[in-house]
């Protein structure tokens, strides 16, 4: 296990640098884009990070037996799209936090209207950066639509809306059952119906950009039906894990290892998997689901070998 997690470690060091140097490169925008603007982009796309969504796209193009240098406006286009809806998310008319990544979130770096904006430059960026990076123009425009509509209305803006909308979330915590605790078990239809809908929120909001990142690099590469499946599946189940493990950080963990602000699940009222599980069976069904996302690639055989690492750090991470 030291082993593979020290390798996995290299590989991520390695992926990140080049990816971080392309992402440096897209802000890098002409004498049109207001100074200002273009340093509030930067700050937000280039914030330190595990860069997880880009990484997945060169993960699955490698898997696929592609290359990164393909894949890599994809992958650029990905963070670009995941740093937008951070910078929104942060907003105080949305989850309202000062902290992100460990630095003052953007509105509070550059104010709310120029983060706002900043977050309006890199979806528009993020279409372009593919359009113009990837050959030939008709796989450019198949992977610019599926990008827009995981981003769009039924997906991650969707879910995003579910989650401000939050009635059902805040019903987990009345009518008498708030005191679910590390031994809670989901006994009757009430509960079953609030993990659905909690599964169907994160499908869309972390789920979808998990798993249109494994898309595109298999749509970059060519990938036939059977590594495009394998991939898709994979990506449901790590995409849920990654919101299990999430919401068990804001629960277990400190400000200073994830780098925000943590608890404020609970004083928001708003419901989570350990909110509904409790921890021990959060934990549980965390490791379900990342065993289940590694059976998923076992057709992808060894280059999926970076896939399986990820899934299992995922569910040991601890920012």
């Amino acid at each position: 296990m030291e082993t593979s997690t020290c390798k996995l470690t290299d590989y991520a060091d390695r992926l990140c640098g080049l990816i971080d140097a392309a992402l440096a490169e897209c802000v890098n925008l002409p004498g049109g884009c207001p100074e200002k603007l273009r340093e509030a982009m930067a700050y937000s796309l280039l914030a330190p990070g595990k860069r997880l969504r880009p990484m997945l796209v060169l993960m699955a193009a490698e898997a696929c037996e592609g290359s990164f240098e393909a894949a890599m406006p994809a992958a650029c286009a990905v963070e670009m799209v995941h740093a937008y809806s951070l910078v929104h998310d942060d907003l105080p008319a949305m989850d309202d936090d000062d902290l992100r990544r460990g630095r003052p979130t953007t509105h509070k770096k550059f104010g709310e209207a120029m983060a706002i904006l900043a977050g309006d430059a890199l979806l528009p960026l993020a279409i372009s950066t593919m359009s113009e990076g990837i050959e030939p123009p008709e796989l450019a425009g198949r992977c610019c639509a599926v990008l827009a509509e995981a981003a769009g209305p039924c997906y991650l803006v969707g879910g995003q809306a579910d989650d401000v909308d939050g009635d059902m979330g805040l019903a987990a915590f009345e009518d008498g059952d708030a005191s679910l605790g590390s031994d809670a078990t989901i006994d009757n239809e009430k509960q079953r119906e609030r993990l659905e809908y909690l599964e169907s929120i994160h499908n869309r909001k972390t789920g979808a950009m998990i798993r249109v990142s494994l898309a595109l690099g298999a749509m970059i590469t060519g990938a036939d039906d059977k590594q495009t499946e394998a991939l898709n599946r994979y990506g449901e189940k790590l995409g849920l894990a990654f919101q299990v493990t999430d919401d068990l950080l804001d629960v277990c963990s400190n400000e200073e290892l994830v780098g925000k602000r943590v608890g404020k699940d609970a004083e928001q009222g708003k419901l989570t998997f350990p909110g509904l599980l409790g921890i021990e069976k959060s934990n549980m069904y965390a490791k379900q689901l990342i065993d289940d996302a590694c059976r998923a690639i076992e057709p992808l055989g060894e280059p999926a070998w970076g896939l399986k690492a990820l899934a299992q750090y995922v569910l040991r991470r601890d920012h």
